[in-house]
């Protein structure tokens, strides 16, 4: 399925010269046609960038018109004046789109400690507001504006039917590298035309974020930008008919969802927001491998997650998977440093669904066809169970490679 806006909103992804290459975009646009319902989730680095403070204090809202998105700069560690031109930033993109300063977001990522240059971002907003437009292209383009280290665009989507009413749900992400909880170096838009409460909309994207932006990790290393917001428009449940209206509707309202209508918008942002969580660590820089780590038998969940995750960053394991070493011993040996308590004796560990340890101990296996099956897939699954209850969790990262190594020592900071 090819991917669209969903309606009433426009995008554009424009060169406006904040990176050296002209080749790439690095100015993004996105507009709603209405005020719109925003929320949003932020890093957790007490060291933030100027526009995670901007947009903290403007999320959730329900009069949001624009978002302006630019890469190659971070405007983060910058001082009074980066949350200066993070403003600026804002009511030009705003100005742009014939919005008020307020109803404008932005994000930003690229080099940290750098000052923005403002002029470029000043013509960027103004070439990419010429170009919106509510095509696959535009949307493409947007998508291509946010990446930094990415090797490909990150755009993922769903139409589903909510309430009797034909819906859309489309994010951007960006991030490659520098990922780990909470968060990642990472963007992400998702942009909906359902109608919500503020309060709905911001409940709905904690929870989403929590299980899938928030389990992802590279390098295990957060950052000072990382954003997700989500957009909300209604136009999909505009009363576009006068039959529709009733005593307490107006032409061009909308209602907001509540119960089942609720639920599935919920269940559906969850699927997107996974979708581009997982897109992520596969594009990991220097990565060979994308690995899927789940922890099934634990009292809670946040046991579960605790395991996942330092299973996940251990440079051993990821090491062990980018040689195709199925070294069983460094996955069981970081679950059992990762301070929850659980019985050793009742652990057992599958990879790529083939049974390397049971019950707390090693059985036989053949090693080289377990190789076999790391070295001929870029999939890698971790599978460990324990028997301590019944909660479960996921866990998606990456291998270790030179390469990765290579790209980082060279990136400028």
């Amino acid at each position: 399925m090819n991917l669209r806006l969903p309606q009433g909103f426009r995008a554009a992804g424009v060169y406006s010269g904040v990176k050296r290459s002209e080749s790439k975009l690095d100015l993004s646009l996105v507009v709603s046609d209405r005020p719109a319902v925003a929320a949003g989730v932020y890093t957790k680095n007490l060291v933030c960038a100027a526009p995670v403070k901007l947009d903290r204090e403007r999320t959730p809202s329900d009069s949001i018109r624009v978002v302006a998105i630019n890469s190659g700069c971070a405007n983060a560690c910058t001082g009074d004046q980066g949350d200066a031109d993070a403003r600026q930033m804002a009511a030009w993109a705003a100005d742009a789109v014939g919005a008020q300063a307020e109803q404008a977001l932005i994000m930003s990522t690229g080099v940290i400690g750098a000052m923005m240059p403002m002029e470029k971002i000043r013509a960027g907003i103004q070439a990419a507001a010429k170009q919106l437009g509510d095509d696959e292209q535009s949307l493409d383009n947007a998508a291509r504006g946010i990446m930094t280290t990415d090797t490909v665009p990150k755009l993922r989507g769903r139409e589903v039917t909510i309430g009797g009413i034909p819906t859309r749900i489309t994010g951007m992400a960006k991030g490659a590298a520098m990922i780990g909880p909470n968060m990642a170096t990472m963007l992400s838009l998702v942009m909906t035309d359902a109608c919500l409460r503020k309060q709905d909309a911001q409940a709905a994207l904690v929870d989403a974020v929590d299980e899938s932006f928030h389990c992802i990790s590279v390098d295990g290393h957060m950052s000072t930008n990382d954003t997700v917001i989500l957009i909300a428009n209604g136009a999909a449940s505009a009363y576009v008919d006068e039959s529709l209206r009733d005593s307490h509707s107006r032409l061009g309202e909308t209602r907001p969802l509540e119960g089942k209508g609720l639920e599935d918008f919920r269940t559906t942002l969850f699927e997107v927001c996974e979708d581009l969580a997982q897109s992520i660590p596969a594009d990991g820089e220097g990565a060979t491998h994308l690995i899927t780590v789940e922890v099934h038998g634990c009292r809670s969940r946040q046991d579960a997650l605790k395991i996942g995750k330092t299973i996940a960053d251990s440079p051993l394991v990821k090491t062990a998977i980018a040689g195709a070493d199925p070294n069983w011993g460094r996955v069981v040996s970081a679950a059992g440093y990762a301070g929850v308590q659980f019985n050793p004796s009742k652990v057992t560990l599958y990879l790529n669904g083939l049974l390397l340890y049971e019950r707390g101990a090693p059985v036989d296996f053949d090693a080289e066809a377990v190789s076999k099956s790391i070295a001929a897939d870029r999939d890698t699954s971790i599978v460990l169970i324990l028997e301590e209850g019944k909660a479960a969790a996921r866990f998606w990262t990456t291998d270790l490679t030179a390469e990765y190594v290579r790209l980082n020592a060279d990136y400028h900071t």
